[in-house]
């Protein structure tokens, strides 16, 4: 899922917050960065976090046999992968010294 976009000429909807000095100070400077402008870079950030947000609630809707299904494919017994097997056995790049 990517940023709601929109130009600014279909804006309609006004949205007021308050800010110190301090925060106001640093999406300035992280606007001019994007080489955005103020309300453009709050905007495309807000979205991007509430898309994330919304993209966290979890729910999934199945059919029962869609989900037995699922059960069914749970309740088998583990298979042998020897890929899994191997990548396991390996340190972590970041382990690894």
């Amino acid at each position: 899922m990517t940023a709601v976009a929109s130009s600014p000429s279909a804006r309609t909807a006004r949205l007021g917050l308050r800010a110190t000095p301090e925060q106001e100070a640093v999406l300035r400077r992280a606007a001019e960065v994007a080489h955005k402008s103020l309300t453009d870079f709050i905007l495309d950030s807000a979205c991007l976090a509430a898309e994330q947000t919304l993209l966290d609630q979890r729910l999934f809707m199945v059919s029962g046999s869609q989900y037995q299904a699922l059960m069914d494919l749970l309740e088998r017994p583990e298979q042998v992968n020897e890929g899994l097997r191997d990548l396991f056995a390996r340190k972590a790049p970041w382990d690894a010294k």
